[in-house]
């Protein structure tokens, strides 16, 4: 049997609110392997947005163990857990975290500035990762000139830029009409299917079911027993869709 590539140990992680202790995440465990795309679902409060900073380095666990390809996060300085965010994980957000004085070719080359490469390696990948996502008539087009589908596109291909093994998609069609939202769910497949692993963040079940794996997380727990699992109940007063068993 292969190795995961992303192996999590009875991972805990509690906060101080108020005289509250809240605990965002109670013995967590998963596994996710080469190839993989996987969604995580659950409601506000859930602890799906601690663990998405779990998975992207962003944080640490008060305890368990998070292994990447091989090695302990916990273990790692934040000059180490930097390099991890640069070069392993791609991310990908709700409100595309463009900038909108750069060009969507200059937003995309951005993190590859930081990595120390040249004006025309780091050129020519952010060329190649527009074209990969449909936008090579787009280069020079501003943030604000562009639909939100195509600003969703820019965030995907500046998450590419870096060949990371792993996509952490937070919420990437919640602020997309459906039609969008199907054509980059569907560019996450073809992504898929060309060796990145996608983790898919989500509290909508159709999105979630798009995946080959579903997770759901309640109460700071892990249940994957499969997209059939989960009912709707209702929308919650964020005026979201909330599912249960």
């Amino acid at each position: 049997m292969k190795n995961p590539i992303i192996e999590i140990k009875n991972m805990t992680k509690s906060f101080e609110l108020g005289d509250e202790t809240v605990h965002a995440l109670q013995e967590v465990s998963l596994q996710i392997y080469e190839g993989d795309f996987l969604s995580i679902i659950g409601p506000s409060g859930s602890g799906k947005s601690t663990f998405m900073n779990m998975l992207g380095c962003l944080d640490k666990p008060d305890s368990g163990e998070y292994l990447l390809d091989g090695k302990n996060v916990a273990n790692m300085k934040d000059v180490e857990l930097a390099t991890v965010r640069n070069v392993k994980i791609g991310f990908i957000f709700q409100n595309f975290n463009l900038l909108n004085k750069l060009t969507a070719l200059e937003n995309v080359e951005l993190p590859l500035v930081y990595r120390g490469m040249s004006v025309k390696e780091r050129r020519e990948k952010a060329t190649d990762s527009l074209d990969l996502v449909g936008l090579n008539e787009r280069y020079h087009h501003l943030p604000t000139q562009l639909s939100g589908g195509q600003q969703q596109r820019v965030a995907i291909a500046r998450a590419l830029a870096g060949n990371p093994s792993v996509l952490l998609a937070d919420e990437p069609t919640g602020a997309l009409d459906s039609k969008t939202s199907n054509e980059v769910l569907q560019l996450l497949k073809e992504l898929n299917e060309k060796g990145h692993i996608i983790i898919l963040i989500t509290h909508d079940l159709e999105v979630a079911r798009q995946a080959k794996r579903v997770v759901r997380i309640h109460d700071g727990q892990l249940f994957e027993n499969g997209g059939d699992w989960f009912e709707p109940a209702g929308i919650n007063q964020d005026g979201l869709k909330e599912y249960q068993r």
